[in-house]
This record gives C-alpha cells, structure tokens and sequence, in this order.
C-alpha cells in the first residue's frame, strides 16, 4: 500500500509538474531576442534603458563594429529604449565616455522604443526623434509576417539648421537637436498653454525631422504615424543605419 501511494504521489508530481511548464508556456513565460547590427560605416556604442524604474539590461556600452551584430535577450515584459553612441573611448582609467550620448541616451539621440506585452496582446514600438538626432536606424519585427516594419533612414544632420546643430572637433554635424532641447519654449516641448495635441501642432522644425524620417516620432504628439504594434512573440531587428 505505501509503495502504490508513493507511486501515486509521484504520478501526480509529474502531471502538475508538466501542467505548469505548459501553463507558463502558454501565459507567455519567455523572452524577446532583439538582435542588433551595425550597417554604418563607422563603430557605434549600443546602449538600452529600462522604463518604469525596471532593472537595468546587463549588458551596454559594449562596441559594435561595422558589419558586426549582436543579440540581446530581455524579458517579455520590458519596456524601454535603445539607441547607438559614435566617438565613444575609454581612458587610462577605465572610464567610458562618448563625444556625444551618454549612458543613459543623453539627448540628441535617435532611439527605438518598446513596450513588450508578455502575453495575449500586442508589442508596442516605435523610432522617435523626439531626443533629437544622430544616425539612422530601423526596428524590424521577427518571426510575425503581419507586423510592419518601421525605420528613420534620413540624415538628419545634412539638413540640419544651425541652432539645432551639434558639431564635432572638425566642425562637421554629428547630431541634431530638437527644437525643444534647443529652445526650451513651450511651443515646441508642448508644455504650458501648449500641452494638448490640439495647441501643439508640427512646427516647421519638427516637420524638418518629419520630411526625412515620415515614420518617426518627430515630436510629443506625433502619434498617427509613428506608433507601430505587434502580436506578442515576436524578436525584433534594429538596425543602425539601414
């Protein structure tokens, strides 16, 4: 009797255990494999930030060579941004600093966004240029035929206007302000008497990051075209300069 109780105590052990691989298969237990790849010409210095006061990915201001790519796995459920660095070094002690963008996407700085639902819905992305400008990039959806890709392939910085511009030691664009990093006037952050889409129209300098980029965030309320979604499962492709 206690061998065939044991033996029944076993059995149950093994269908509640399989049960829960299958049911947190099923609830969306994984994570998401973006897979990073450097198209320019020159090196660039990925970098992420977690959202929401979420922990920060282990793994940035790591280097990526021309040609070069890299995968990152992050939870299912992330939220947060990523963006490359150019003109980056470590000196004598170690200290890791770039000409322009710092750890934590220092403005201007073009960026991918994600809001990863986990299970039963939809990923939210997008390419924003709210931050400014510094080099192209592109967010393609994996493994999901339906979803759309969505990419900023201009060169900001060859149309850029003076007072937006950020130059390098040989006196060449590196990157693009947006107006209201530049400005700071409400009607360009959309702040103040400016905080509704309905008092905050495209100015002709957000409609300059617009007219190179259509897909991107061009400003705060550039939502229509901008804002892309995914059914949960997918990986996702970020190309910088596609």
């Amino acid at each position: 009797m206690e061998i065939q109780a044991l033996l029944g105590l076993t059995l149950a052990f093994l269908f509640f255990s399989g049960y829960l691989t299958l049911l947190l298969t099923c609830v969306g237990a994984h994570s998401v494999t973006f897979t990073l790849t450097n198209k320019c010409s020159y090196i660039v210095w990925p970098g992420t930030l977690t959202g929401g006061g979420g922990a920060q990915l282990t793994s940035s201001d790591f280097e990526l060579d021309t040609g070069a790519s890299t995968t990152l796995d992050v939870p299912a459920t992330w939220s947060g941004r990523m963006f490359a660095r150019t003109q980056c070094s470590t000196d004598s002690t170690g200290k890791f600093s770039c000409c322009m963008q710092g750890a934590g996407a220092i403005p201007p700085a073009s960026l991918v966004e994600f809001t990863l639902s986990g299970s039963g819905g939809n990923d939210f992305y997008d390419v924003s240029l709210v931050d400014g400008f510094n080099l192209p990039l592109s967010i393609t959806p994996q493994g999901a035929a339906s979803c759309q890709s969505t990419s900023c392939p201009g060169n900001v910085n060859s149309v850029c206007l003076p007072e937006l511009a950020v130059k390098g030691p040989d006196g060449s664009v590196i990157a693009c302000k947006s107006a209201c990093l530049a400005l700071n006037q409400p009607q360009y952050c959309c702040t103040g008497a400016f905080s509704t889409p309905a008092t905050c129209p495209p100015t002709n300098y957000s409609m300059l990051f617009k007219n190179q980029c259509p897909q991107a965030y061009s400003y705060v309320y550039d939502d229509k075209t901008s804002t892309f979604t995914c059914p949960t499962g997918a990986n996702y492709l970020i190309t910088f300069c596609p």
